[in-house]
Formats: C-alpha cells, structure tokens, sequence
C-alpha cells in the first residue's frame, strides 16, 4: 500500500470583481493532480516557480483547503476529516518550510520553538523530558544542546534550517514535505542540508515530498520525479529516467536551463 495517493487533486483559489465582488472565474494553481508516494522514498516535485508545487504541498497537510479530490494517507481520506480528527495525523504528516527565517517565531528561544509541538502532542510530557528530547534533536542535526537557549537571530541560514528540519522531527512523523528547503541557501550549505536529510531517511525510515526547482539536487535525492507546469503534472518518472530520457518537452527545457560550467 503507497503511505500517500492523491487522486484527482483541483486546488482552485477564486477571482472576485466589481464592487459586489463577484466570483467571476478561477485560479487554477493545481489542476486534477493524482501520484503516489511509497513509504521510505523521496519523491521530487519540481516546476517554475507559480507552477503550484507548494500549492500542492500545503494541500496535503490541509494548510489550505482543497477544491476537490483525494488524498489518502496510510488507506484513509483525510481532506474531508474536521480539525479535530486530523489532528492525531498531524503528528505524522510534517513540513520543512523554504525560509530558514521566516518560519521560525524570533520571539521564542530554540528549546521553546521545537518544544511547542512536544508540549501539544505529549502533554503528559515534563519539562526535564522535553529539554532532553529537544537536546537529541539537535545532536541529530548537528547542532549543539546548549544552543536551545538562544534565539533564531544568533544562527546562520543553514544553522536555522537545521532548527527547522528538528522542529519537524520532534513528533516523530513518517512523511515529511519538504518545501525547497535548501533554495534560501548558499551553494556550499545546500548539500550540507541534502545529505543530512537522506542520512535523517535512512535513520528514521522517513517519507519525503521534495519541491524544489533545482533539477540538479532534486537528482541527487529523489527516487522519483513528478514535473509539474500550469498546475498539471506533465511527467511523471523514476529521477534517472527523467533526467537520461526525458519525454515532455517542458522537461527537456527545464533540463536545458540547468548552468553547465567547464
């Protein structure tokens, strides 16, 4: 059974005109989308930007609302279920958002950041068992306990999307979306990022939605890749197919534009 299948996904976002504001026609930023995930794979999304890859990504955690169609998560449909019930599957379903920055609250200490989400999903957990759980988060990915204590404004890029990979694993999901989690980066950090999160993979048996639109790490980490232009999924691969024989020819553009140095 794949861990996730979305059929016939639509995510419509509505244009209202005139004084009465009308709803006069749509936006269509995914347009009947349908794959599957299988579980400990990494599946790459990738498309221009305004194609509707992070569109898609906030669909399947019910971040926004979907028009129509399905996902089903481990054999269940989840669009259609109230907050309440979705709640339990929040702590398994997870995002790693794109700015290292913007998504993390400067008001609150690294230990408060990450401790949030123990203290909602593990109420019965105590203060002591959550500082010693967010210190093995950050040894997982490669910071250092004491750090806790300070502020996002005391980290560098790559330093605050650690925080934020921890953040997402201190529920212990199986299926993260990662939302272009290395773009904001520089060049040099962004396979620091990539090799964590597939070392991360292989220790915790994780299930990854990769968007990005760097056909070149998308490579290194995906099993399979889903390209996406005008909200329709156009190709759909296993990653060396697509990059050794690619059939749309929005796929052949995509890897044309890709800087090849001497």
């Amino acid at each position: 059974m794949p861990l996730l299948e979305v059929r016939n996904l639509k995510v419509w976002f509505p244009i209202r005109t005139g004084i009465f504001r009308r709803h006069t026609d749509d936006v269509k930023a995914v347009d009947d989308v349908s794959f599957t995930i299988e579980p400990g794979t990494t599946v790459g999304l990738v498309g221009e930007s305004g194609s509707g890859k992070t569109t898609i990504g906030r669909a399947l955690l019910k971040l926004i609302p979907a028009t129509s169609g399905e996902v089903i998560y481990e054999g269940n449909s989840i669009l259609p279920m109230f907050e309440w019930e979705f709640r339990s599957y929040r702590r398994k379903m997870q995002m790693i958002f794109q700015d290292p920055f913007g998504s993390l609250n400067p008001r609150l200490s690294i230990f408060q950041i990450i401790g949030e989400a123990l203290e909602i999903h593990f109420p019965m957990m105590s203060r002591d068992e959550r500082r010693s759980r967010v210190a093995d988060l950050l040894r997982k990915v490669g910071l250092k306990p004491e750090m806790m204590e300070r502020y996002p404004h005391e980290f560098s890029g790559g330093q605050r999307q650690r925080i934020g990979i921890a953040r997402a694993l201190a529920v212990e999901p199986k299926f993260i979306v990662c939302d272009e989690p290395v773009s904001a980066l520089d060049v040099s950090v962004q396979a620091q990022i990539v090799n964590l999160l597939q070392d991360l993979q292989e220790q915790l048996g994780l299930t990854y939605l990769f968007i990005a639109h760097d056909l070149a790490v998308v490579e290194h980490i995906s099993d399979h890749v889903l390209v996406m232009y005008h909200g329709k999924i156009v190709e759909s691969a296993p990653a060396d197919q697509i990059y050794e024989n690619p059939q749309h020819e929005y796929t052949r553009k995509l890897l044309a534009a890709v800087p090849k140095f001497a």
